[in-house]
């Protein structure tokens, strides 16, 4: 569905933020940074939602609209006279396709010239489909926006560096070992969900956003990992190489055979299935835009694995 001609000309707030997500980790970072510059930043939030995220957002500065995703005319009136929305949702098909469809359906309707879609990942625009699940997800919502005139741009950084210290157990403290697959020198590229959130903020506030911006807080690689960890908890980690990636390939897929939680967002082969496409390469993110926005500081994963140490 789009928007009249007539109403894509109405005048649109250049600091009006529309955010969907925003009682999740990465949204409420990007709503408090929205709020940091100036933004009007408005939370698009359901009734049942949690009654504590929704005082932290209001203490936060973030304005509360309730909407009922059902409902259309709600999602239309919601995005009026806002500049950009910015999607941070989390799940599976009915959030990533059918939910983000229908706030992108309430956009092109109230004349939003620009949309964020929940992407926040590698390149999956490099993958082949069927190696990815969640992100043959975001492919699916990325062709369809693309045929829409709205103007959408899709934030790449990686994966989240926060990861390394609990959901991504590619280093493992008690053994005192970084595994890997492939390549020890394979470039990878990681950004603390902190980091993302503060681009992101910047990119919605930017009326000539290109389709893509990639960031990388820092390339590191297995072998930059087993230093960084070594420098972070003052001992000496080693690398264990498991296998090439055609190993891991038919872990992937005995761990998806024998799995019970196929309709969670991220089962154990999920984040299995996004280290292939890491380490493999294929999914590098450049060129990088990490200084569109000036000097932005990153957080290393040196850094990151210091505060869980001391945490």
């Amino acid at each position: 569905m789009e928007n009249s001609g007539s109403e894509r000309k109405q005048n649109n707030p250049e600091n009006s933020i529309a955010i969907a997500g925003a009682t999740g980790a990465l949204g409420h970072k990007i709503a408090r940074h929205l709020v940091n510059r100036g933004a009007k930043a408005q939370a698009l939030v359901r009734k049942q939602s949690s009654a504590e995220k929704i005082n932290q957002l209001e203490k936060a500065g973030v304005q509360i609209t309730f909407v009922d995703y059902e409902n259309q005319q709600d999602l239309v009136q919601a995005c009026r006279n806002v500049s950009c929305v910015v999607s941070a949702l989390s799940g599976l098909e009915d959030v990533i396709i059918d939910t983000q469809g229908k706030i992108l359906d309430a956009a092109l309707i109230a004349g939003v010239p620009r949309f964020i879609p929940s992407d926040y990942s590698i390149d999956f625009t490099k993958i082949s489909e069927g190696t990815n699940r969640n992100l043959d997800l975001r492919k699916i919502f990325h062709d369809r926006i693309n045929k829409t005139t709205i103007s959408a741009t899709s934030i790449l950084n990686g994966m989240f560096t926060d990861l390394l210290t609990g959901q991504a157990p590619l280093i493992l403290n008690p053994v005192k070992r970084v595994i890997y697959w492939g390549d020890k020198h394979q470039p990878l590229d990681f950004t603390t969900m902190e980091d993302t959130a503060a681009f992101t903020a910047s990119a919605a506030l930017d009326p000539d956003t290109p389709r893509y911006l990639r960031i990388s807080g820092e390339i590191s690689s297995p072998e930059k990992l087993k230093n960084s960890a070594s420098a972070a908890k003052g001992e000496n980690f080693k690398l264990f190489r498991i296998g090439g990636i055609k190993t891991l390939d038919n872990m992937i897929k005995f761990t998806q055979f024998v799995s019970s939680q196929k309709n969670e967002v991220f089962p154990p082969w999920q984040g299995m299935q996004y280290l292939r496409n890491m380490l493999s390469g294929n999914a590098k993110l450049e060129p990088l835009n990490n200084e569109r926005y000036g000097k932005q500081k990153w957080s290393s994963v040196r850094e990151v694995l210091e505060i869980k140490n001391t945490s």
